[in-house]
């Protein structure tokens, strides 16, 4: 792959009205802009990321998670940007380079835009709502790639779809993204019969062409499938909004759970200090001696941690860059940093799954959303598919208009459903969940 292909301003939809134009805004930074305004964004605010959403402390949601992640990619990408241009010097494309921070901070704000509400036990209700509920009844009447992007639902596929597709009574190209800022947020470039046991894949059977047209104009790399699956390799933005990702969600998650108590100060500490080296931790212990309040004892830690995780996963992205533009490159960029600070991470990686996803709160977060969720899908796949009936005229009223209930196939008309549902927050959801079971009736005598 070329970075003079893979940097592209042309957007999805809008390809035969491209016209590039000078002004205080690049295209990309009109992609950041637009997210940030747009209705679906702001939603975050009222998703669950891991923990219950505020009570009397603030931990993040969708929301304040998304706008850190781009933060740290928009650092990330400039960094990589500087070892990148020493690289390359002469080379008659190298100003397309400053455009990655852009692009990349673009990638990170879209990143979880298609999750639905209650965190990733969203996304596993509804699979299995088809692989395991009332769903399995569906498996016979669609054909094997839908079925298979049902049982093998995915947000980050959802998210492209969310982008892209034209939804009733809006414009074509779905919000109109430039063609480098979709491929940046395609973590799993290949379709879901593809997705393997960890169920992860990139864009719906409905969104297949939207992709390679994507994928082939900026010269991403397709790789053979003897059954002729989709598949390609990654764009190599890709790995800059996944490492910002996950260095913002495994520190915040921690110091979200030192917040709530759910873990200690004094087992914070020592693992957050583990990234560094013994005079580095030194130093660091000495700054942090100077205030009494916990929280910014952590606070302290986790900015130390996230600059010197930038810093390194540049490193790693400019060490590996011919192996990331051939396509060859494996693993993840924290797969790739020096061992210190990878063992660190691992370390919190391992804290997080044994303390905080397992945590009392957050259980019962994934069991109220599961039956939440599986409800909603139950009472609206009922009336899409059967809206002759009194109750689901009435229930599909409730439905906002872009979504089309009424498309000519099954699979239409579920992905509608999934795709009001997804759209919700946990507070929406919650309350239809008890409205429809007349949980919030006002009748007066």
């Amino acid at each position: 792959m070329s970075w003079d292909r893979l940097v592209s301003d042309k957007r999805f939809g809008l390809e035969h009205y491209h016209d590039p134009r000078t002004g205080a805004r690049s295209d990309f930074q009109r992609d950041f802009d637009r997210l940030v305004f747009s209705s679906p964004f702001r939603r975050l605010q009222n998703k669950t990321q891991v923990f219950p959403l505020p009570g009397s402390i603030f931990v993040h949601n969708r929301l304040t998670h998304s706008l850190e992640v781009a933060c740290v990619g928009r650092s990330l990408a400039t960094e990589v940007a500087i070892r990148l241009r020493r690289v390359h010097a002469g080379e008659p494309w190298i100003d397309v380079l400053d455009s990655i921070g852009d692009i990349v901070a673009a990638g990170c704000l879209a990143h979880d835009l298609g999750n639905p509400p209650f965190g990733h036990s969203g996304e596993k209700a509804i699979s299995t709502y088809f692989s395991e509920g009332e769903g399995r009844k569906f498996s016979t009447l669609l054909s094997g790639e839908q079925w298979s992007d049902l049982t093998h639902f995915e947000g980050n596929a959802n998210a492209f779809r969310l982008l892209t597709h034209q939804f009733k009574g809006r414009r074509r190209g779905g919000f109109a993204m430039t063609y480098s800022t979709l491929a940046s947020i395609v973590k799993y470039p290949y379709e879901s019969s593809l997705a393997g046991r960890h169920g992860k894949f990139g864009f719906f059977c409905s969104e297949k062409a939207d992709f390679i047209k994507v994928a082939d104009e900026l010269g991403m790399l397709p790789v053979n499938d003897p059954d002729g699956r989709i598949r390609y390799a990654r764009h190599p933005l890709v790995y800059l909004v996944e490492a910002a990702d996950d260095i913002c969600y495994q520190i915040m998650d921690i110091e979200d759970a030192h917040k709530l108590k759910i873990l200690s100060t004094e087992e914070v500490i020592p693992l957050l200090l583990s990234y560094f080296d013994r005079a580095r931790a030194d130093h660091i212990t000495r700054i942090m001696a100077a205030v009494d309040d916990p929280n910014e004892k952590i606070a302290y830690l986790r900015s130390s941690i996230v600059g010197a995780l930038v810093g390194r996963c540049a490193d790693a992205f400019a060490d590996h860059e011919d192996e990331i533009l051939s396509g060859t490159f494996r693993g993840s960029l924290l797969d790739h940093i020096p061992d210190i600070e990878r063992d660190a991470y691992r370390a919190c990686e391992a804290l997080s799954w044994k303390k905080i996803y397992c945590a009392g709160d957050v259980v019962e977060i994934e069991l109220a959303g599961t039956r939440i969720i599986s409800f909603l899908i139950d009472e609206l796949v009922k009336a899409v598919t059967n809206p002759e009936l009194n109750y689901s005229r009435l229930l599909l009223a409730k439905v906002p208009l872009q979504y089309e209930i009424d498309a000519p196939t099954l699979y239409g008309k579920i992905q509608a459903v999934l795709d009001h549902i997804s759209g919700m927050t946990d507070v929406y959801a919650l309350d239809l969940y008890r409205r429809l079971n007349g949980m919030s009736l006002k009748i007066n005598n």
